[in-house]
């Protein structure tokens, strides 16, 4: 249950105060009772810490601004902050961090599922056993099956990701929809994928 903040208290001690200057507890209060300048007035007091420690941990500007973006939105959407438990920055730092890494174990979960498919689909190396033959066509054949298995705008996505190599960006810009709707059909079809093909991702 999210934690509301008892604003008139808070607000008494500090009317003549604009928002910006407001301590954080008064801040979060405005901002559980529906107040978006209150999230304006948070983002642009901790966005560059939170940005620069996205960037640290990612290494690429354009991440860490858009996972700065998540982390307030997150807060806003979730207002599952606890003043009682630590201090507004600590709690948006420690979320980047988590965030930073799931998004670092999502990035390497699918670059090993493009590279299980691409060794199903390039030819086999005169070296090649028959056995090891044999192995990557079974294993081409499940990726194509379970690819049947989830939703058409999953696959569309997965498919112009990994087959064209296209970035979620121009694949964005190539179905006229939203980055977040890239973003989420992705994630979700890799993880109806993940669950079909435990055998082979693993």
């Amino acid at each position: 249950m999210p934690i509301r903040l008892p604003a008139r208290s808070l607000s008494l001690q500090s009317n003549a105060m604009p928002l910006t200057e407001q301590p954080d507890p008064v801040l979060y209060a405005a901002l559980c009772n529906g107040d978006l300048k209150a999230l304006d007035a948070i983002y642009n007091r901790y966005s560059a810490p939170t940005y620069r420690l996205a960037f640290r941990i990612l290494k690429s500007e354009d991440e860490a601004a858009d996972l700065t973006h998540e982390v307030f939105l997150r807060l806003w959407r979730t207002l599952s902050y606890d003043p009682e438990r630590g201090s507004l920055l600590v709690y948006l730092m420690t979320m980047t961090r988590s965030q930073a890494l799931n998004r670092i174990r999502s990035a390497k979960n699918q670059r090993k599922l493009a590279e299980r498919w691409g060794r199903g689909t390039q030819p086999l190396s005169e070296g090649d056993s028959m056995l090891e033959s044999i192995a990557l066509k079974e294993t081409s054949g499940q990726v194509r099956s379970a690819m049947e298995l989830i939703s058409p705008n999953q696959r569309q996505v997965l498919e112009m990701a990994y087959y064209e190599g296209l970035s979620q960006s121009e694949i964005t810009q190539r179905l006229d929809i939203p980055l977040g709707t890239v973003k989420s059909r992705s994630r979700q079809g890799l993880l109806k994928l993940r669950k079909l093909l435990t055998d082979v991702v693993d």
